[in-house]
């Protein structure tokens, strides 16, 4: 006989994808309207409304502390308004989500062709797929521009001393230091250790440096601390870690991260037009990353980033929401 769900429960059903790494988990169904004819407004409605929703599915005992989700839906001049969801709250732009729901829609036949259309709350972004016979195998996007909105910096940074950074933009700000620098090692022994440090380089920045986005006050603000430090495989520009939102570690080589370190790069010379450089995680995974076009955004010289990654199938779920459990909207251990 089929388990039955608790009365009066609400039951929501995800797909559950990563990339890199990267956890994705994509609302199918179950989630009550959402207000608002743009990507921000329906954010805003859900954070306003149904946060707890975003904790019952990101947070324990469904989730846990480096969970990530994305909601869909249909849009009125893109093939899909999506938006994003974490630990702390909501993503302005995610790379790994963009890569595994191209995918999704594409391999679940929610759209027949191999060009997807997003909007993000950062902007539109483009996707390609790469395959044949309904399967993908591979995803590209075009991000939205990208700019470096402050370079050689320096704070004074406790248990650190005076560190020198970047903070650069690929859909979400991002503060970029020199992980050899501060004497960190980018591999997985020394995960909580890289917690640590960019929390405390990121609350650092954010108490001395004002972050305004051109023109969206809802995308002011600092996302996350990268990492950079050499590659393992040398036949790789570098290795990326980003420490997002409250201490997330991100799996893959985060996709708005290596945009805004395209944009940094190009702006020192050290990345040309069109060239191509292939960026690790700290499991190994890897994105490739490339400046199409040079652009203006508002008072920024920018780049259009196209940013290329796999993504995989993990499953599917059907999650219950019982009013009667006293942990219906999820806990968090750090």
């Amino acid at each position: 006989m089929p388990l039955r769900p608790p009365a009066n429960a609400l039951r929501i059903a995800t797909v559950d994808m990563h990339t890199g790494g990267e956890p994705l988990r994509i609302v199918t169904e179950g989630l009550p309207e959402l207000d608002g004819r743009t990507v921000l407004v329906q954010r805003r409605f859900f954070r306003e409304h149904l946060d707890h929703l975003r904790t019952g599915l990101m947070f324990e005992p469904r989730g846990h502390a480096d969970m990530y989700g994305a909601v869909l839906t249909r849009s009125a001049d893109a093939d899909f308004d999506v938006f994003f969801l974490h630990n702390e709250g909501y993503s302005t732009m995610c790379g790994h989500a963009i890569i595994a729901l191209t995918k999704y829609v594409i391999e679940a036949g929610l759209v027949d062709k191999l060009e997807v259309a997003f909007n993000v709350p950062a902007g539109r972004v483009e996707a390609r797929a790469q395959g044949g016979a309904g399967q993908v195998v591979r995803t590209s996007f075009r991000n939205v521009p990208s700019f470096v909105y402050r370079r050689d910096e320096e704070l004074r940074i406790d248990g650190f001393g005076s560190v020198r950074f970047d903070v650069a933009y690929g859909g979400a700000f991002y503060v970029c230091v020199d992980a050899p620098a501060l004497g960190l090692e980018l591999s997985s022994a020394h995960y909580a250790r890289l917690i640590d440090a960019g929390r405390r380089i990121k609350r650092a920045v954010m108490a001395a440096l004002p972050i305004e986005h051109p023109f969206e006050k809802d995308l002011s603000f600092l996302y996350g601390t990268i990492f950079i430090g050499p590659p393992a495989d040398p036949n790789h520009h570098s290795r990326n870690v980003c420490i997002f939102a409250d201490g997330e570690v991100d799996r893959s080589p985060t996709g708005s991260g290596v945009s805004a370190r395209a944009a940094l790069h190009h702006a020192r010379g050290e990345l040309a037009a069109n060239e191509t450089i292939t960026i690790e995680s700290i499991l190994g995974s890897t994105m490739t990353v490339r400046v199409v076009e040079r652009t203006k955004f508002g008072p920024y010289a920018a780049v259009i980033p196209e940013v290329s990654g796999t993504a995989h199938f993990t499953g599917h779920h059907e999650f219950w929401f019982d009013p009667q459990d006293p942990l219906v909207n999820g806990f968090i251990l750090r």
